[in-house]
């Protein structure tokens, strides 16, 4: 991102963003909303992600867009006390429409019993990922399960803003970018603000989505109406995305070895020029409670290892302490050290390497539709199918996970060699 500098004729210094360097624009959209004169609005790129456009007529320079960055103005966060816990659902049905254990339900549903407000991502009826807001225990289900698209956030952090100043109860979940996003464009911190963030691995393209929307329609000659990119068909360790079809039956249950768009998730082909320069990596958050998966749940509590997920957390502040007590009601947690809950999580810290053939790709993704686009790139092998149908094997004589286990030590021995 670079700042223009213009002397107007008061020999004063004016700025205006402009985007010559997408590595350093996460997308979090504060400058959107803190413009004054509403002339940035985010535009999609050729890549399908979202990115600030000024129309520069009518632009003031005031210089708000640039002070609210995120990016700009990083928050330098110094090591301090953390708790550390495995969490799930008393519910079991809500632990398994989850991503993992259903924490982020039970923090919900304790904002709500408050008369508070709850604010998370969702896909609407065009199959698009955006932030909304609920205030209603019926409404929770739309944000389980993991949205693998960057979100937009249009006109949330303004209404998350009248919310607090009204003196309700608000809790944000929300990528670390996002996170931080709206901590700038609130400029203070207000005591009924919960801010909840994920062990985010990269947010994929929006645009590139609809050109898997289009893969699927044509291989499946129908329309889709319902996406869940972490289902439980299988059980918590074995997760597939699962797709819903307008007027056929889909049985389609595909993991990272056989799904297009996982693969391609996964493979780093599809995520914004920012993750892989991520400059909000930390153990250290300033949101209040930090969570994510929990697929080794046996070497911490092997009791909760039933297949229906755990969620790690991470609590960074008094505020987040209360939280976890309050939403006791609806979760079960088990005290976990720090060190052991981070150990080995390299997203929490490390940003992802561009896969070698992103730039071809993305390239590809202007001209190419969907299935033509996936088909070259991703193609549905024998080989991807029988990796598939080995591991439904294994789930399904229960022994999928002792092999998943005795990898993992294998892989880890041979790191402390």
């Amino acid at each position: 991102m670079r700042i223009f500098k213009v002397k107007d004729k008061g020999e004063s210094t004016a700025v205006m963003i402009e985007i010559n360097d997408k590595a350093k624009c996460c997308g979090c959209a504060v400058c959107e909303a803190v413009c004054p004169k509403n002339c940035i609005s985010m535009q999609s790129d050729e890549e399908g992600f979202f990115y600030p456009h000024v129309e520069k007529n009518s632009c003031i320079h005031c210089n708000m867009c640039d002070r609210a960055c995120p990016v700009i103005n990083k928050i330098e966060k110094e090591p301090f006390e953390q708790k550390g816990y495995l969490i799930r659902h008393k519910d079991k049905e809500i632990r398994v429409d989850s991503t993992s254990g259903g924490a982020f339900t039970a923090f919900a549903e304790t904002i709500i019993d408050k008369g508070g407000y709850v604010v998370g991502a969702t896909l609407d009826e065009q199959l698009r990922v955006k932030h909304i807001i609920v205030d209603s225990k019926k409404d929770l289900g739309r944000f389980r399960n993991s949205k693998y698209v960057q979100s937009n956030l249009q006109g949330i952090y303004g209404t998350v803003k009248r919310l607090l100043e009204d003196g309700k109860i608000v809790c944000f979940s929300g990528t670390p970018c996002q996170i931080e996003g709206l901590k700038s464009y609130l400029k203070k911190d207000y005591k009924s603000l919960y801010l909840i963030d994920t062990v985010c691995r990269a947010v994929p393209s929006p645009g590139l989505f609809e050109k898997y929307k289009d893969y699927q329609a044509k291989s499946f000659h129908d329309e889709l109406i319902g996406v869940r990119f972490r289902d439980k068909h299988y059980g918590y360790s074995y997760s597939t995305l699962n797709i819903k079809l307008k007027n056929k039956e889909s049985k389609y249950h595909r993991g990272v070895e056989s799904d297009p768009w996982l693969r391609a998730f996964f493979s780093e082909m599809c995520d914004r020029p920012s993750c892989h320069q991520c400059v909000f990596r930390s153990q250290y958050r300033c949101s209040d409670i930090t969570m994510w998966d929990c697929f080794n749940v046996h070497d911490f509590f092997p009791e909760w290892d039933d297949g229906t997920g755990v969620t790690r957390l991470l609590v960074h502040t008094t505020k987040g302490q209360e939280l976890l007590t309050a939403s006791k009601k609806y979760a079960e947690t088990v005290d976990a050290s720090v060190d052991k809950i981070v150990d080995n999580v390299k997203e929490m810290v490390d940003s992802p390497v561009p896969n070698k053939r992103r730039t071809e790709f993305m390239k590809d993704s202007e001209t190419m539709d969907g299935k033509a686009l996936f088909d070259k790139y991703f193609p549905i092998r024998n080989k991807n199918n029988l990796k598939h149908f080995m591991r439904v094997v294994l789930v399904k004589t229960g022994v999928y996970n002792n092999v998943k286990y005795g990898l993992r030590k294998m892989k880890k021995k041979g790191k402390n060699k």
